[in-house]
């Protein structure tokens, strides 16, 4: 008589990507309660009730798509069914999501004591994948907020967009406090993100024990060069499209910014900095250099998928608008080299569904200055690094640790990020072999068009499995909506 299945499931012939190895091998993965609890050769197929064929896959651990915005152009709970069955499509497995009060998101302000409460019950039942949120401080009572975010709802990582207090989120405005829905009184300023550090500095003596994963997150662009720089560039009939938007945000407003927030960090003994999508060549020098200057501080340095996939002369155009902005060939090319060097910590897609009818204006569609910022891409994530990344020599194993592990660490996300015993089991199949074409049409976002609209890539997600369960199938989202919120803290 056979003894009972010790195993849930047993997923075989599987070659294992691990970012802390440097090796890819032939291994089969038994899963048990939604974590990993056998990875070895020729587990038997008895001891499990259910087995699958890996077919010699490539097996990544889950993508932890760290930087993300569900709900800022359409409802949260809405936006979160469908951009994140998108997510599942591309392998991500963990969406982390920046929120903040003011206009778009909740399109309100007031204390987070109410407003996310409010987030999470919009959340709850939405999710293909597991999530968490990055929080931005924006009124000053925010600042007093931040122990009661940590504390009672697991929220470890927060977020400053400097360039909020004196520019809009699409372009030139003069409205920034009804924006951000602050006091007239109240300036989000220099001085505002210096509280901030030091609010946050003090909640790292105070939690010890999480002093490695309470980490402030940064937007670096310069409000008053962006206001020059535009007005300059808006009067230039030589310019135009994603040329005239990249030169309306020069990369010196990207590393003036970055220069002027490792040195509050400093200042605060704020630890631990990330330095957000940085865009162009100015912006990773200066991140280097202020590495350098203040080494005693623990910068992370992100990048995103569009900015080493795009250019200025995209033919998309306006619908790859992005803040920073889409830059051209010679900095994408640096920032590859930079991801290649292991200058980048983590890779992202900065996911912002905003629909074609939002987007662009249908009087003026090639106006960049009546477009909205920011794009969808999560469902690109994985398989735009492994393309141009196996162009350039990138190994697997580097790419499971921008992609994955990385960011787990820095967020407090002890239970994702590698393929190993004990860790959730959250899995990507993925065929090296497989070249597509992307097409908007084929994608669960409710976007309606993409950016990367007739990119070729090599690699293609086949399945995702988030704790052990398949939640994309060869081309299809199976299942209802199972992510779980995760507290850091």
């Amino acid at each position: 008589m056979s003894e009972a299945p010790i195993l849930d499931k047993i997923i075989k012939n599987v070659r294992v990507v691990r970012p802390r190895h440097d090796v890819v091998e032939l291994l089969d993965l038994g899963i048990k309660d939604g974590k990993f609890a056998t990875i070895t050769p020729n587990i038997s197929p008895e001891q499990a009730k259910e087995v699958l064929d890996g077919k010699n896959l490539l097996g990544f651990p889950g993508v932890v798509d760290a930087h993300m915005h569900i709900g800022i152009y359409q409802p949260l709970d809405k936006d979160a069914v469908t951009e994140t069955k998108a997510a599942a499509m591309g392998g991500v497995t963990t969406s982390l999501n920046y929120i903040r009060t003011g206009q778009y998101y909740l399109n309100k302000g007031g204390s987070y004591h109410d407003f996310f409460p409010e987030v999470l019950a919009l959340s709850a039942g939405h999710f293909f994948v597991d999530y968490g949120y990055h929080v931005a401080p924006i009124a000053s009572q925010h600042i007093n907020e931040i122990p009661l975010l940590f504390k009672e709802h697991g929220v470890s990582s927060f977020k400053i967009f400097m360039f909020y207090g004196g520019y809009g989120l699409h372009g030139l405005s003069d409205q920034q406090n009804l924006f951000l829905m602050i006091n007239k009184e109240e300036r989000y300023d220099f001085a505002h993100f210096e509280f901030i550090m030091r609010r946050l500095s003090r909640l790292m003596e105070e939690h010890p024990e999480a002093r490695e994963t309470i980490s402030l997150s940064l937007h670096c662009e310069v409000a008053e060069i962006l206001n020059a720089y535009t007005k300059i560039v808006e009067n230039n009939s030589n310019l135009s499209g994603l040329h005239a938007y990249s030169a309306a945000r020069p990369p010196h407003s990207e590393g003036l910014a970055i220069c002027i927030a490792s040195y509050l960090a400093h200042e605060t003994n704020c630890a631990n900095i990330n330095l957000l999508h940085l865009s162009s060549r100015k912006a990773m020098e200066a991140a280097l250099t202020m590495q350098t200057a203040f080494p005693h501080i623990n910068f992370r340095r992100e990048v995103t998928v569009g900015h080493l996939l795009l250019d200025v002369d995209t033919p998309t155009a306006t619908w790859a608008k992005v803040n920073p902005p889409i830059r051209p060939r010679a900095d994408v090319e640096y920032l590859w080299q930079a991801v290649l060097n292991h200058q980048v910590d983590w890779i992202v897609s900065d996911h912002a569904c905003c629909s074609a009818e939002q987007k662009r204006s249908a009087k003026d569609p090639n106006n960049i200055w009546l477009a909205k910022s920011g794009f969808g891409g999560t469902e690109y994530l994985l398989s735009g690094v492994f393309s141009e990344g196996s162009k350039r020599g990138m190994s697997y194993n580097h790419m499971a640790k921008l992609l994955s592990w990385n960011p787990s660490r820095r967020f407090g996300l002890l239970q994702k990020g590698d393929i190993a015993i004990g860790y959730d089991a959250d899995l990507v199949l993925v065929d090296p072999n497989e070249t597509f074409v992307v097409r908007a049409t084929e994608s669960e976002s409710q976007q309606g068009y993409t950016p990367f609209e007739g990119v070729e890539l090599t690699g293609r997600v086949k399945n995702t499995f988030l704790r052990g369960n398949l939640i994309y199938n060869n081309g299809q989202v199976v299942g209802s909506p199972s992510g779980r919120y995760l507290k850091r803290c």
